[in-house]
């Protein structure tokens, strides 16, 4: 049997197969004492030594911290409620204030879990765009971080989002199923009209309809979105495939007919929110529900059109 499949079988539960390949590359496996490759094949009685990145090579703190809001931690995971504006982890363009710099100020030990080559995205299973508000969950083991990412992988995590979109959507409920990639022109953009489209599905349910006060103002709608799955800017792509665009996404649309949509409404960013997740615990098995009530500006949307929001609206929304 090749090295890199013996030692994921027998430590697949505690890293994925492309962190062995990486441990692998990288130097820190060891066959018989000597160098490994990931082709090497394996045989009763070789000795396999795998070590742990040593302390130098761990990724020392320097980028500013902003402060987050966790809403919940133990010794596996953590779940944060993450501002928008704030970039999940470290990118071309993006390379202080993120989610990781805070999290490697207040949760130290995470700097351990830094891949080998550089890859500095501790315990991160699963993304927000950086103006996407909202809850995501944060693995503190590599036991943690592949069991949970084995749920994303599988679609057993269940994801909520809250989102104010342009317009009146008619019906209660809707299924958008239109497969997402790449735009064809467009770098930056998603699109379902891709040559390489992935399957996506998102089920919309509508909360509350804001009718236009006047001449001069623009209808809005309210929605639950539950997605099966989780393509880049799925959400915020469906909508507006469906002429129902974010509020405040100039990229799809969101903008508004009378300037620019943050002047008329308060959003300078898409209105989107992920609400709530849940998910199944790493080491105790047990269903976990996690939920960031709706930021300020949609309270501040929420006030100006008389609306008090409320959280059974949401669980009245369930899908499944």
């Amino acid at each position: 049997m090749r090295l890199d499949v013996y030692i994921a079988r027998e430590l697949g539960a505690e890293y994925t197969r492309s962190q062995i390949a990486r441990m692998i590359k990288a130097g820190l496996v060891r066959l018989n004492g000597g160098p490994a490759r990931a082709s090497a094949m394996v045989s009763a009685l070789d000795r396999i030594d795998i070590a742990a990145p040593p302390p130098s090579q761990a990724p020392s703190f320097v980028a500013p911290a902003p402060e987050i809001e966790v809403i919940y931690a133990d010794d596996e995971m953590i779940v944060v409620n993450k501002r928008a504006g704030m970039t999940v982890h470290p990118s071309p363009g993006h390379h202080e204030g993120t989610l990781v710099d805070a999290l490697l100020a207040r949760f130290p030990e995470l700097a351990t879990m830094a891949e080998p080559e550089g890859v500095l995205r501790p315990g991160i299973v699963h993304r927000l765009d950086k103006e996407t508000s909202g809850v995501i969950v944060v693995a503190r083991t590599p036991f943690s971080k592949a069991a949970l990412s084995n749920q994303f992988h599988a679609r057993t995590v269940e994801k909520t989002y809250l989102a104010i979109v342009r317009g009146i959507v008619a019906r209660d409920r809707i299924t958008i199923e239109r497969g997402l990639g790449r735009h064809p022109t467009e770098r930056k953009k998603m699109s379902t009209a891709s040559r390489n489209p992935r399957e996506a599905v998102s089920h919309v349910v509508v909360l509350h309809r804001f009718p236009a006060r006047d001449q001069n103002d623009e209808a809005a709608s309210l929605i639950a979105v539950h997605p099966e799955t989780g393509r880049t800017h799925q959400i915020r792509v469906h909508m507006a495939s469906v002429g129902h665009p974010c509020l405040g996404d100039e990229l799809y649309g969101g903008g508004s007919k009378h300037g620019r949509v943050g002047e008329r409404t308060g959003f300078k960013r898409h209105a989107l929110h992920a609400y709530a997740i849940s998910i199944t615990h790493p080491r105790t098995g047990e269903r976990l529900g996690f939920v960031a009530p709706p930021p300020e500006d949609f309270q501040q949307f929420f006030r100006t059109r008389g609306f008090e929001f409320d959280p059974a609206l949401v669980a009245d929304s369930r899908w499944r």
